[in-house]
Parts: C-alpha cells; structure tokens; sequence
C-alpha cells in the first residue's frame, strides 16, 4: 500500500483509484482481507452485543430539512395475516452508510472517475449493492470523543462546531490504549445523536435553526491520518462525521459553484474522503450503549459487521450494524 504522500503521484493525485484499480467498486472495503475479518472475530469474549442503528425516524424532523418522515403501513389479508410497507423511506434519513455514488469532487467526478452525468438513475454504478455483497466485517475501534475531554477537564458541547485534527485522533487513541491494525473500522463518538434523539419535537426545530455539531476537521492531515492507518469505515453518531459547519477547509475549490438546493458540501471532508480515496463512511450511528461498555471494561476494540441493504445502484443505506465484544 503506497502512503498518503505517495498518492500525490498518482494520476488523479490524492486518489486511489491506481491502487484498488479503475474499474473497482468497493474502496477501502478492500482493506477487509479474510485475514483480517478473521483475526476480528478472535476479538469475541464475552459475546455482548450492541446494536449501532436508530430507530426509522429517530432523527425527525430531520435536521437538513431534506428527507421527509417514513410512513409504516401494516395490511392483513385474512385474520391471521399481517403485512408492511413502508413510503418515503429516505434510505439516509437515520442511521447510514454512504455508498461511494454519494458525493463526488467538482473536479474529478466520482470515484474512479465516473463522469456525474453517467450517475444517474438508470446507473448502478458504485452503488450499496456491492459492500451489501461483499460484506463489511472485521476489527472494529470506538474513539470516545466526549468521555476523552471530560477526563482531559476540558469543557465540551456537542452542540457547537469543534473541528478534532489528527493530533486530537492521537491523543484519544492514545489514552484508550488504542493501537491500529490496517482495516480497521473506526466508529467516532461524539454525543451528538444521544442528544439530539433525547429533545422534544419542539426543541428540534429550535436546534435546527442552528445547527452544530463536533466531527473530523476539513483538513488534509486528517486524510493522511486515516489512510495511512488503513482505515476501512470511519462511522460516527453525528450527521456528517466531520464538523459541522465548515469552518476552515483545506478543500475549497475553484470549481465549486452553489447547488440548485440543497446541502452546500463545498469545502467538506467528504468529497476527497468519498470520491478521491473511495473510504466508506457511516452517519448518526448509535454509540452510546457501547461506548459507556468500553468505558466500564477498557476495552475499545471489537468484532464490528455492517450488512447495508442489497439495493442494486442504491445511493445508501440503514448499515445494520453490530458490534460484539
């Protein structure tokens, strides 16, 4: 695996396309070897189990104002019957995995190159069916972001924009114990969802108006930082991974021009984490339970799997993820 620096001589610089190959669909999923996801499930002790997705509709109204409220309609063809279906399922309205046809670069297209007029609907390209095929399994790592600043005595808000760079990714690990293996699953906690899921409607649409949340600064070193761990997934309970708003962004681009509606994802750690590096990302996961059970045993480390919905060209999907220590 060539470094972070070295992806700077690729084609594409800063990309890895030349590296899992042009025509690859599932990014740094490839870094799960069989190997690895083995060695993962060697991380089963005690066989607890913790569930990492919310509830359909835990996060409404929703906080972008872009994806509606899912509506479950139960039928019954007899007494004895019941059946579902559910309308307006936003496949990214609560806990998600971004597939790689989700954001890609004003300059550079998606990943591998695919034009943004070739990802449309009638494309499958790069879509969640490949990782719902492939898998997504092995050692997963919990970096517990509000726990850390507490023991550090330093005041935190996951109601306000706190930018954590790669020295704060450092110091995190380094006081849980936490070592990196290469493919590994990072789950980021940072409070945000657990807060957000305990307000009132009402005090939703307040917060609303005002948006913040902590997450991944908008910066290079924080690319560098997680390609060269190798890390494969990097999940959080907030709703980008990264900060939000963006404050300062080593990505703005001349190319960038404003949508037509929409989120603004100029300067944001998704299009070169996404498009030029091809990492799977995850959004508003639930890491409370687990995190306070890191907490009480030491132990951050888990055996981590991630199924998201075998959808064929979908954008993203639920991640139906579990983690068992």
């Amino acid at each position: 695996m060539p470094n972070y620096d070295e992806l700077a001589e690729a084609e594409v610089a800063g990309s890895s396309w030349d590296v899992f190959g042009r025509d690859d669909q599932l990014g740094t999923v490839n870094l799960l070897t069989p190997e690895r996801v083995a060695a993962a499930a060697r991380l089963v002790r005690t066989g607890r189990r913790f569930n990492l997705d919310y509830p359909v509709n835990a996060f409404e109204p929703y906080p972008t104002g872009t994806r509606r409220r899912t509506e479950h309609h139960i039928f019954a063809n007899n007494e004895f019957h019941r059946d579902d279906w559910l309308d307006s399922f936003y496949l990214q309205s609560t806990s998600q995995l971004d597939a790689l046809r989700h954001i890609g670069h004003p300059r550079h297209g998606f990943y591998g190159g695919l034009p943004a007029e070739e990802n449309n609907e009638g494309s499958t390209a790069l879509g969640i069916h490949n990782w719902a095929q492939s898998g997504i399994a092995g050692r997963g790592v919990l970096l517990d972001v509000p726990r850390f600043f507490e023991r550090e005595g330093r005041p935190y808000d996951c109601e306000q924009t706190i930018a954590l760079d790669d020295v704060a990714l450092d110091a995190i690990a380094a006081a849980q114990g936490v070592t990196w293996q290469g493919g590994d699953l990072l789950l980021l906690r940072t409070g945000w969802a657990e807060n957000y899921v305990a307000k009132s409607t009402e005090e939703r649409v307040e917060f609303n108006r005002r948006n913040k949340s902590p997450g991944l600064a908008q910066r290079e070193s924080i690319l560098r930082w997680l390609w060269d761990r190798q890390i494969a997934l990097v999940a959080g309970d907030n709703p980008a991974v990264e900060a939000d708003p963006v404050l300062e962004s080593d990505f703005r681009s001349e190319h960038d021009r404003p949508p037509e509606r929409g989120v603004d994802h100029s300067g944001m750690l998704h299009r070169p984490l996404i498009a030029l590096l091809g990492m799977a990302m995850g959004e508003l996961w639930k890491l409370d339970d687990l995190a306070a059970d890191c907490a009480a045993d030491g132990v951050y480390e888990f055996f981590l799997t991630c199924k998201p919905l075998n959808l064929l060209g979908g954008v993203g999907s639920p991640p139906n993820a579990l983690a068992i220590k």
